[in-house]
């Protein structure tokens, strides 16, 4: 996700990520799983603190060093 400097540190990285758990969840999904750089400390704190758990490379890429996931719960409030 990219979040423009002008627009850092107001809460738009956590709206933009709270919109996109909320799209994953009515399609149906029970995690998701994302990767970052090494450099993008913000972003991975951000994940952090939205309860993203990093987990072991699942995927290939010259900007993925570190991944992480979290599970999703269902509209009746148990993991998938």
């Amino acid at each position: 996700m990219f979040v423009r400097p002008a627009h850092r540190g107001v809460g738009g990285g956590a709206a933009l990520l709270a919109a996109v758990e909320q799209a994953a969840r009515a399609a149906g999904a029970y995690r998701i799983r994302l990767d970052t750089r090494h450099d993008l400390v913000e972003a991975r704190a951000l994940y952090a603190r939205h309860g993203y758990v990093e987990i072991p490379a699942y995927s290939r890429g010259p900007y993925a060093e570190h991944w992480f996931e979290k599970q999703l719960t269902s509209a009746g409030g148990r993991a998938k």
